[in-house]
Parts: structure tokens; C-alpha cells; sequence
């Protein structure tokens, strides 16, 4: 899976002399960078080269094949050029292997984003007869440097507005909505002889994790910023981080767990959206192994890294108890944890097992102030993630608290 460090992103090539200009007009990340339309990067002076330089190296991101970038920017051939190339071509010209050449051509494989197909959010990548004019993707247009918290139009030249956007990635009719406390199914486990563990079916009270003391590990990454918090942060309380603006907090059971690195990837992946709705996006870990968290960050996610080492918020999940299995229970007779595994590996994500990985993560989605827990996922089965479609329709609800779950949130918590 792709990194979303800027420096491998851009590579040796001819993006790298453009960062200081990226950095001063607010492209300073790789989920914002990758959705620049062709009036930004007009906007900057962008060449044709390094439009098209843009367009392979976001292409390659999305399909974990970065290691070609470099080859495939000198050959100075655009996106849709490199599309028309024949198996033999890629393999002589950039010595391609033959299964990355079939994820290359095949934009339905296991490396694209998990969201269901009726959820994703609008593509705008052409096939290799389309111009370069509209090949560049703009799922959402976002200003970095005018973000709001209320949703904001498109640039004037791209073919979709914000609302459009979101209303693509819209639960569609037919979809069982799981309410505002959401886990994956119980299924029947060694034929019925392990019974899977229970899940609470309330949303914790926010009195339960407004008060809980965190300590920032580090930052929201930027392009050229150092890679950890260089001196310790001092603890502060939990409800610091959306006194302001609504956040979305990911539990992370383990940060070296592969299904945990998958569902943090495809997280961060949508931040221009999430910026577009004005909400925050936070990791949470309940223990503090450094070297972890630099193979974390910002590699697998880009966001800002927080501790819990009382185990607060994961408590909250459990209903103040923490949700425990053992790894064979858990997993060697859970095929759906066996099945959350492998469309972890598909996507090419490295693993390490250090850390304690019996303790299982979950998502809040908290809105801004003390407006309460808007929504809770329990990770039952290691490695279930929270729909993406049910995160964005409760993070668009807070942008309309009188609309739809909205405005229950906070009576059902007091």
C-alpha cells in the first residue's frame, strides 16, 4: 500500500523541485495534492510535464505501484499513453512484473478503494483514448488554505460540486443503515462450538470520554515537517480535540496489525473530504512503542496520532470494559476475521507483531463541543472497519444537525 509521505510520493522526479511552491499555496499532503484540477495547477505554473508527472504518480498511488513512478515520469509518456501500452512494452520498457502490469491495465482489483462500488466517490479517470484534459481526477475540489466546516463549491472548471460529491457517496436505497452503534455480524464460529463475544448496543455517554487524558504522538503530517513530535506533548483532556470542529477518532488495536494499517489507509485516503465537511480525523493508540508509530506515520496515516494509556476511549466501547479475544478464538475460528485478513494482504500492506493485539479498536465520529458521540463502531471481528458510506452520511449530518440522526444525538446520551 501506497505511502503517504510526500518525499516517496513525488519520488526523484520532476515534482520534487516544485514542493516549496506546493507548501506555500497549501498543497502540503498527498490525499489533497492528488485532487488538484487542472485550474490549480494552472494556477501554480504547473508544466505539462509535471501535470502529467501529477497524474501517474496519484494513478500509481491509488494502485500501490509506486516503485515505477520515477521510470514511468522520465519516459515523458502521459497517464493515458502508459494506459495503450502493450503487457510486453511495460515489461521491456519499465520492467514491470506481470501481475503488477495486470493491476496496472485493471482498476477493479483488490488494491482499489473498499468502498462499495454504489458508495465511491465519482472517478474521473478516462481510458487511454480520452484526453489528458479530463483524465485528471477531482472527486472533491478543496482549497486547502480556505477550508470551512460548511461545504464549499468546486473550482469553476471541474464537472462536479461538493454536494454532488457527497451525494455520490450517499447511502443508496436498500442500504440497512446500522444506527449510530454499528459492528460487523456474529457469525458462527468452529461449527457453533465458540460462541463470538457480545457488543454493547449503546452509544457510550459522552460523560465517558470528554474527560479523558491524551497525549499527542504527533502531528497532522505536512510536506518538510519532522517525523515525530520532537518533545514530549503534555497530556490534555480529550474534549480539546473537538471543542472546535467535529473529529473522527479511529482506535487503532495495534498500529504493526496489517488489517489495522488497511483500515487507516483507506481512511486518511478520503481527508479532502472530511476537510471539505470541516471534521478532524485522529488515531488512537492505547500503547506508546516509538518505533511503531514512525512506521505508522505517516506512511499508513497522515493524520494526527494520539495516546490513550489508560485505555479510556477503548473501554467506552466495551461499556467500561475493554473488548479482549485470543488470537485463536479470535481469528484462527473466525472466517470472517480470516476474511478481513486477507483483503488486508491483497493490498500489499507489511505487518510486524509487536504490541498488544487483543485488544480490540473501534471509530467515534464525536461532534463539536459537547454535542456528543454522533456514532460508534465496535470492531467485534479483528479487523471489521466502519462502512466508509455511514461515516461520511453522519460527518454530513453534522453539517445539518436538524436533519435525519442529527438531531437525536445528543438527548440519547443525557
Amino acid at each position: 500500500m501506497a505511502s503517504f509521505a510526500i518525499d516517496e510520493f513525488v519520488g526523484n522526479g520532476i515534482l520534487k523541485e516544485l514542493l516549496p511552491k506546493l507548501l506555500e499555496e497549501g498543497w502540503d499532503d498527498v490525499p489533497t495534492l492528488k485532487i488538484m484540477s487542472l485550474e490549480d495547477m494552472d494556477a501554480i505554473n504547473m508544466t505539462q510535464q509535471q501535470k502529467d508527472a501529477l497524474e501517474i504518480r496519484s494513478y500509481l498511488h491509488d494502485l500501490s505501484l509506486m516503485q515505477y513512478g520515477d521510470k514511468l515520469e522520465l519516459s515523458g509518456r502521459g497517464l493515458p499513453e502508459l494506459l495503450s501500452l502493450s503487457t510486453a512494452d511495460l515489461s521491456s520498457q519499465f520492467s514491470m512484473k506481470r501481475g503488477h502490469i495486470a493491476r496496472f491495465m485493471d482498476r477493479t482489483g483488490p488494491c482499489t478503494d473498499s468502498t462499495p462500488r454504489s458508495h465511491a466517490l465519482p472517478q474521473t479517470r478516462t481510458d487511454s483514448t480520452a484526453s489528458r484534459n479530463n483524465s485528471i481526477r477531482s472527486f472533491v475540489q478543496v482549497n486547502p488554505q480556505k477550508q470551512r466546516s460548511t461545504l464549499r463549491p468546486m473550482a469553476r472548471n471541474s464537472s462536479k460540486s461538493l454536494e454532488q460529491s457527497l451525494a455520490d457517496f450517499k447511502i443508496g436505497d436498500g442500504y440497512t443503515f446500522k444506527g449510530i452503534v454499528a459492528a460487523g455480524p456474529a457469525e458462527s464460529r468452529a461449527c457453533g462450538c465458540v460462541k463470538p463475544p457480545p457488543v454493547i448496543d449503546q452509544v457510550a455517554p459522552y460523560s465517558s470520554i470528554e474527560n479523558i487524558s491524551v497525549q499527542k504522538l504527533s502531528p497532522e503530517y505536512k510536506i518538510g515537517m519532522e517525523r515525530l513530535v520532537k518533545s514530549k506533548a503534555p497530556p490534555m483532556k480529550a474534549s480539546e480535540l473537538w471543542r472546535d470542529k467535529p473529529a473522527v477518532l479511529l482506535c487503532i488495536r495495534r498500529p504493526g496489525c496489517i488489517m489495522c494499517r488497511a483500515e487507516a489507509h483507506q481512511l486518511y485516503a478520503k481527508k479532502p473530504l472530511f476537510d471539505a465537511l470541516g471534521v478532524q480525523l485522529y488515531a488512537v493508540l492505547h500503547e506508546h512503542i516509538e518505533s511503531e508509530v514512525k512506521d505508522f506515520w505517516p506512511r499508513y496515516w497522515g493524520g494526527v496520532v494520539i495516546l490513550d494509556r489508560n485505555l479510556e476511549f477503548f473501554k467506552a466501547l466495551g461499556g467500561g470494559e475493554l473488548l479482549k479475544e485470543k488470537f485463536i478464538s479470535g481469528f484462527m475460528f473466525n472466517p470472517r476475521a480470516i476474511a478481513n485478513y486477507r483483503r488486508a494482504k491483497a493490498l500489499g500492506i507489511k505487518q510486524n507483531f509487536k504490541g498488544e493485539g487483543e485488544i480490540k479498536g473501534g471509530l467515534y465520529v464525536v461532534g463539536s463541543g459537547r454535542s456528543g458521540i454522533a456514532y460508534q463502531f465496535i470492531e467485534r471481528n479483528f479487523g471489521d472497519w466502519a462502512p466508509p458510506a455511514e461515516v461520511i452520511e453522519i460527518c454530513t449530518q453534522l453539517q445539518n444537525p436538524h436533519q435525519g440522526q442529527g438531531e437525536s444525538i445528543k438527548s440519547s446520551q443525557e
